[in-house]
């Protein structure tokens, strides 16, 4: 994977590599649904865990996070990490996420668990998130996206 410039991509989705395209749903637009269970692979080439859950910012119909469950067994005791959207590649060849981050980093990160989910509509908590994994906060990302551009900022280009 590439490196990432110090303030952020700016990009607001997960880039998407490998091949697959055809007929029906995939890679670009596929059910959440699919995605669980999908390992994840860090920039240094480890497996560090699976998706358990996409995370949808309901007001904005955008994907939030993707959420990583890190060690348990089935589902139990595992640590939990928001990963934002922004910051993983969906490999259609490999079948899996990467993430723009270290194994050693992605641990270091605390997470949560299952029961203690964070606030994740709170804007603090959210970029904190994408900071610590060198990621412009995704609202933030489309915001500029529209207002830079008149025929995005008004429904009729005009």
């Amino acid at each position: 994977m590439g490196s990432i410039n110090p303030q952020g991509d700016t990009r607001s989705g997960a880039n998407v590599i490998g091949g697959g395209v055809g007929e029906g749903p995939g890679p670009e637009i596929m059910a959440a649904a699919t995605l669980d269970g999908n390992k994840v692979m860090s920039s240094d080439g480890e497996h560090v865990g699976k998706i358990s859950d996409i995370m949808l910012d309901v007001r904005s119909g955008r994907i939030a996070y993707a959420v990583l469950a890190e060690g348990g067994f089935l589902g139990m005791g595992a640590n939990l990490h928001a990963i934002p959207w922004n910051a993983l590649t969906l490999d259609t060849d490999q079948k899996c996420f990467h993430v723009d981050i270290t194994a050693q980093r992605l641990k270091d990160e605390p997470g949560f668990d299952k029961d203690h989910w964070p606030t994740m509509a709170d804007s603090k908590w959210g970029t904190t998130t994408h900071s610590y994994y060198n990621r412009q906060p995704y609202w933030l990302a489309t915001q500029e996206v529209v207002e830079d551009d008149p025929d995005v900022r008004s429904p009729l280009g005009h």
